[in-house]
């Protein structure tokens, strides 16, 4: 009798010990299946919505030099810019802040890729190096070489070829002087874009040649040259702006500024900082 009441209790025990392995393992498994769980959500959350990411954080980083009239700082040390408040108003659309990240122009690509900044916003001509390694968004600016010339014979000035009789001021190493050399003109090389212009007004040079964007901001009607005026385009380039390869970010921006360009705010802005004439229409 006694020996079939060990019996059973040594089944028991070994009964009650099978369970409780079991149970373990069970339990263990499904640890090893929560963390996968984790972990696979982490990573689908690295490669998803770049949109949502932002959100997420609460911020916009936007990656710039200090570029007038596209990104600079007012009196108050604030970023102001056409580009600058066109991103401000891309991140209150996304519920979050815009912070502007001073970056090493040529390190931008690197900057995006290790989730630095998340965009680059800064008067961005769209190279195949940029497209190559960047999402883009579509082209919304145009820049370009122009010939300065005085208001009273803008209307002369229609071609290169109509701009080969003026003697011409550039600003030495520049794209104006490049455009210069290419087109045969006789030009003299000055310290900056700035002293070109002053150039013409002082009727020391019958032409200067500087980008766009500055002609649009220094000369005409409003300005410190209200006399001088932009004619010939000699050379053409596009902005865009540039977020981390396969983002969403670029349609989200592309989308915003198709908004703002219906709503008239893009002309608006870009009237305040003088690159209304280089504004791409949608």
């Amino acid at each position: 009798m006694k020996k079939k009441i060990i019996a059973g209790l040594l089944i028991t025990a070994m009964t009650f010990s099978l369970t409780a392995c079991g149970g373990a393992k069970t339990d263990s498994a499904e640890g090893t299946a929560a963390t996968d769980t984790t972990e696979e959500t982490t990573e689908a959350k690295d490669e998803g919505s770049d949109v949502d990411y932002i959100k997420g954080k609460g911020k916009l980083i936007v990656g710039i030099t200090d570029f007038a009239p596209m990104d600079y700082k007012d009196d108050s040390g604030n970023w102001i810019g056409f580009d600058a408040d066109l991103a401000k108003k891309v991140a209150e659309s996304l519920g979050v802040e815009a912070e502007f990240v001073e970056i090493d122009w040529d390190n931008k690509i690197l900057e995006l890729d290790n989730k630095s900044i998340d965009v680059v916003w800064n008067g961005m001509t769209l190279t195949n190096e940029v497209t190559n390694a960047m999402e883009c968004t579509k082209p919304y600016l145009n820049n370009a070489q122009v010939v300065v010339v005085p208001s009273d014979i803008a209307d002369e000035v229609k071609s290169a070829e109509d701009a080969a009789s003026y003697s011409f001021a550039v600003e030495a190493g520049s794209a104006g002087e490049q455009a210069a050399t290419d087109n045969g003109y006789d030009f003299v090389s000055v310290t900056s874009q700035a002293d070109a212009v002053m150039e013409v007004q002082a009727g020391t040079s019958g032409a200067c040649i500087i980008d766009l964007l500055m002609a649009g901001a220094m000369i005409g009607e409003g300005t410190s040259y209200p006399d001088l005026s932009h004619t010939v385009e000699l050379t053409t380039e596009e902005y865009g702006i540039g977020c981390r390869k396969g983002s969403d970010l670029a349609a989200y921006i592309d989308d915003q500024l198709g908004v703002m360009y219906a709503d008239g705010s893009m002309m608006e802005i870009a009237k305040q900082y003088g690159v209304q004439d280089a504004v791409i229409a949608r």
